[in-house]
This record gives structure tokens, C-alpha cells and sequence, in this order.
């Protein structure tokens, strides 16, 4: 019983956590980016000095809790090592999917925290530096974002169809 408990509980973190990363993941890429040609100019200040700000702290946090959580309910389970080696210790489909959501996950996770946070610091002069970074340091951190995006889908088709088709 207890054990099926932590189980379940870390299970419930995962995926709530999960659920706040992809979803700014896909706020920034599917609402605020889209439309930030849209906002007046005196109104932009707002968004990249409070809600970028504000945002980009729980999307951080939210994918490394995220990461830990998957990587203890993999623990608990029993299946860890098995699903960090894509289910080649043991030719098990269901370690397979969950390998391949799990190494997603690693890549985006590594994406938010090297590449997309250093770079939104500079693009919203969270940290100093020249002018003529920000628009790099935006191009870097918009490129990580789509990418980590795109590899959303196939990492939510792993996890799920683990989960549910094996």
C-alpha cells in the first residue's frame, strides 16, 4: 500500500508539473510570440518586464520538477535504467516509449535551462549586455523554444502510449 502510494503521488507531481511546462511551452510559442507584433509599443514593457519574467520562472522550474519527478516514479517503478536505455536491456516495448519520452524530455529539459534561459535573461535585459545581443540572444532562445515544441508532441505520444498501449 505505501509503496503504490509514492508511486502514485510522484506519478500525480509529474504530471502536474508537466502539465504547467508544456503548457507555458506552448503559451509562448502558440499565443505570446505569434502575437507580440499586435501589442502597442507603450504596452510591451508589460510583457517583458512582468509576464515574460513571471512566466519564464515557473516554465524553468516547472521542467526540472518535471524531470525529477519522471526520473523518481521511473525509480519506484523499477523500470529506470531499462528506460534510459530505450528498453535495449531488456527488449521491453513499454521501456522502449517510455526511454524515448524520457530522453525527450532530458534534451528540452536541457534546452530550457542552457539555452532558452540564458538567452531570455539577455533578449529581456534581465542581464547586461550589448544592444546588438538581444536580437541573437532572441533568435537562440525562440529556435530552443520551437524545438522543444516540436519534440513535445512525439515526448507526450511516448508517455502516453506507455501508459496505455503496452
Amino acid at each position: 500500500m505505501e509503496f503504490t502510494y509514492w508511486a502514485f503521488f510522484f506519478r500525480w507531481l509529474h504530471v502536474i508539473s508537466g502539465i504547467m511546462w508544456i503548457g507555458l511551452l506552448w503559451y509562448f510559442n502558440f499565443v505570446q510570440a505569434p502575437n507580440m507584433s499586435k501589442i502597442p509599443d507603450d504596452q510591451k514593457p508589460a510583457i517583458s518586464k512582468v509576464i515574460a519574467p513571471a512566466a519564464l520562472f515557473w516554465f524553468r522550474w516547472a521542467a526540472l520538477a518535471t524531470v525529477v519527478t519522471g526520473l523518481i516514479l521511473a525509480w519506484l517503478n523499477g523500470y529506470l535504467a531499462q528506460a534510459l536505455t530505450i528498453g535495449l536491456m531488456d527488449g521491453v516495448a513499454k521501456h522502449a516509449a517510455i526511454g524515448f519520452g524520457m530522453w525527450f524530455g532530458l534534451i528540452m529539459a536541457f534546452n530550457v535551462w542552457f539555452i532558452i534561459w540564458p538567452n531570455q535573461q539577455i533578449a529581456l535585459g534581465m542581464v547586461e549586455g550589448p544592444a546588438d545581443a538581444k536580437p541573437r540572444a532572441a533568435r537562440k532562445a525562440m529556435l530552443a523554444s520551437r524545438t522543444n515544441t516540436l519534440l513535445s508532441i512525439p515526448l507526450l505520444y511516448a508517455m502516453v502510449s506507455a501508459q496505455n498501449l503496452y
